[in-house]
This record gives structure tokens, sequence and C-alpha cells, in this order.
């Protein structure tokens, strides 16, 4: 019998009050090196609430995809939502539309898109326009949508929070995945977009993309900072089985940055919508308690300091979700896990294939004994080093959603 069938054979009926809560603090892996003191953000905040639950949980590390790879945000969350990301792989640009409300339909290839910075020789000098204020975003999003077609493709264009935006072309026949036009690194020329199967949809597709690059850069060339944009994730939409499908729980999501909406409609999770801060997700948590068995609950801004190398910034997001935490244990679920999708260590600033720290409560998990949720403590623990596909199958056992195995 395969592993899947004999975990779907020995599940359980949920019950009412079985709660399970996964709180994803994006990218909260880090290193201890010496321009950080041989400190971790994690060991330098000050928390005792997550100090309390660590004293009661059993901790351990996960490996998102495999040893010494290093994912992106899409493997990343798929993993922990129990999706072996090298069977499931899914564009960046459809997670972003799905996350904005684009419904997606056959023949839509979609795009995660930066804004950025070109010198006038149009070499990116910053992949993220300084991070540019979302009002300054849906005015340039606005420019680039006087261009409603690009050969027999529709164009779509929406804003999504910061620099960040998606772009959708539709017409029959398209299809992905393309190479990205991001290089990935200050000091490069934006890269023509190719396609990255063997298929005349792909090639058509690219076609059609380099094109639509070729009209939109001069309607914001005079802008600044955000004169040019990076696509990346270009892809279409696969086939995939829903969470509840193959887990049994219904699962909602709260999440304030559009691809973690996205990732999660795209597994059949439901979006709530409405929070723009850690508080109001805690809020909206306890307000949907009773509608749902299973919650993700995603904190962008551990990620978003570590890109930018914020030592100090990765703390104090680390601490206010220890101050908010109070809020979320008004209802406390009957089995918590609380990590990241990644590491996101500040000397590197970017995402690394270091293995992201991971702790579970529940009234089973038993205690490692250890005072903190950290790297060096999460070494220690119980669990040792898994593949994050795995956690829901710890998360329901924690809960008590499986049976014996023989005899």
């Amino acid at each position: 019998m395969k592993t899947e069938e004999l975990y779907k054979s020995l599940r359980l009926p949920n019950r009412s009050d079985t709660k399970l809560l996964l709180l994803v603090l994006d990218g909260i892996g880090d290193i201890a090196v010496s321009t950080t003191r041989f400190l971790t953000p994690l060991e330098a905040a000050k928390t005792p609430n997550l100090d309390e639950l660590a004293k009661a949980a059993a901790m351990g590390r996960m490996t998102p995809v495999a040893p010494g790879i290093t994912p992106g945000s899409g493997p990343g969350h798929l993993g922990l939502f129990g999706y072996d990301p090298l069977d499931y792989e899914v564009g960046r640009g459809v997670i972003e539309a799905l996350g904005l409300g684009i419904e997606l339909r056959p023949g839509d290839v979609a795009a995660r898109a930066n804004f950025c910075t070109l010198n006038s020789e149009g070499i990116v000098t910053d992949r993220r326009a300084g991070r540019i204020a979302t009002e300054v975003n849906e005015v340039l999003c606005a420019k680039l949508q006087e261009i409603k077609r690009v050969g027999k493709a529709e164009v779509i264009i929406r804003p999504g929070k910061s620099h960040r935006f998606v772009i959708v072309f539709r017409a029959e026949g398209l299809e992905g995945p393309l190479t990205d036009s991001d290089p990935h690194r200050e000091g490069t020329p934006i890269k023509k977009v190719e396609a990255a199967v063997k298929s005349s949809g792909a090639r058509e597709a690219a076609a059609i993309v380099n094109d639509f690059y070729a009209r939109a850069l001069p309607l914001i060339a005079k802008e600044h900072p955000a004169n040019g944009f990076l696509l990346r994730g270009i892809a279409h939409l696969p086939k995939i089985p829903s969470f509840q499908e193959r887990f049994g729980l219904k699962a909602g999501a709260i999440a304030v940055y559009p691809m973690y909406k996205g990732l999660a409609q795209l597994i059949g999770m439901q979006k709530l919508e409405g929070t723009n801060s850690i508080q109001e997700e805690f809020e909206r948590y306890l307000a949907e308690y009773g509608n749902y068995d299973y919650f993700f609950v995603h904190v962008k801004g551990t990620d978003m300091a570590g890109e930018d190398g914020d030592f100090d910034r990765k703390v104090a997001v680390i601490e206010e979700v220890d101050r908010a935490l109070p809020v979320l244990f008004e209802k406390k679920p009957l089995v918590l896990a609380v990590t990241g999708d990644h590491s996101t260590p500040v000397p590197m600033r970017s995402h690394s294939w270091h293995p992201q720290p991971v702790m579970i409560h529940s009234p089973v998990s038993g205690s490692d004994r250890l005072d903190r949720f950290t790297e060096t403590n999460t070494n220690r623990g119980s669990l040792g080093i898994f593949k994050s596909r795995q956690l829901i199958r710890y998360m329901m056992a924690n809960a008590g959603l499986f049976d014996k195995f023989g005899a």
C-alpha cells in the first residue's frame, strides 16, 4: 500500500471542537554569523508568549523541497499544505492572479510582476523600485492597462501591494511555463522571455509577452523610481486536488498579501478577506473559529525584512507577532504549528536552503523541555529534520485524526 493510500485509509472524521492552526512567519529561519553577533532574529527577539508555548511543545526543522534546494514561496507553502513541490509545480503568476481575484480560464497565462528601476542603459538597478507605495503602483498599472490587447491576446493587469502586480494574457491555445524576464539580481538587463517547454502554445505566449514589453516599457520610461517591470512565474493554471479532498479538513486562509491567498485558493481553501495587520488576522481567526477545521494564518513581514537585510526589523516583526498571540489564544486551537515556508537569512538577503524551524503544540505533542523557539533549540528538538509536506500529518496525528495501523 502506498503511503498516501495508508493515510487516507486511517483518516478519522474530524470533530467540531477539533481545530488545527498553521501560523506561518514567512522566511522566519535565519543563520547566526559574526555580523549579527552570532544571534538570529528569533534568538534576539523578546518573545514571552512563544517561549511559554515552546516549553510544552515538540520542535524540529523542516526541509521545504530537498537538501540544498532553495525554494520560492510557492513550493515552500505547497509543502506546508502537504503537497510535494516536486509533484505539483505551480507558477507564481497563477498564485498571484488567484489571490487578486482573477478567475483564470483555459488559455490564460499569468505572470507575477514587480516594478523595478532601470538606468539609462536599461540595466536593472533596483528589482523592487524602492518598494513603491501601493497608490503609486495603481497609477502605473493604469498606464500599462492602456494596452488592451497584444496580437490575439487580451491583456489583464491588476495591481497588488507595494511594487507587485499581475499580468494575465488571455487567448485560446496559450500555455506556459515561460522563462522569467526577471534576472533575479541587479546589474543586468531585463531578460527576453522564452518558452520553457516544447509547445506551440508556449512559444506563442512568449512572443506575445515580448511584444507587450516592447509596447509597455515606453509608457513608464519617464517614471521614477519605477520605470520598468520584471516578470516571473509565467504559467497557466494546473490541475491539483483540493485540500479537503486529501485531508478531510475544511480550511480557511487568512493572509494580507495576494500571493498567499492565491496559494490557498488554488487548493480549495476559503480566502478570508479584510485583514491588514497581524492583530486583525488573529481577530479574524476568532470570528471564524466555528466555521473551519483548519486555519492557515500568514505573516509576511519577517520575509520582507530578511530580503532587505534588516535584522532589527525582522526582530520587530517577530515581537509584534508575539504581542498579538494572546488574541489568538482566546480560542486556542487543539493543535498549533508555528513555522515558516522557508528561511530568509538576513546576512544573505534572500531565500535559502537552510531548514526552517518548526514547533508543534498540542495536549499530546510532548515537551522537549526547551525554553525558547529558536534555531538552536529546534536543532535539539524531538521532531528532528523532516520534509515540510509531512507537517500536516504530524498535525493530524496530534489532533487524533488517524486510527491505529495494523493489529
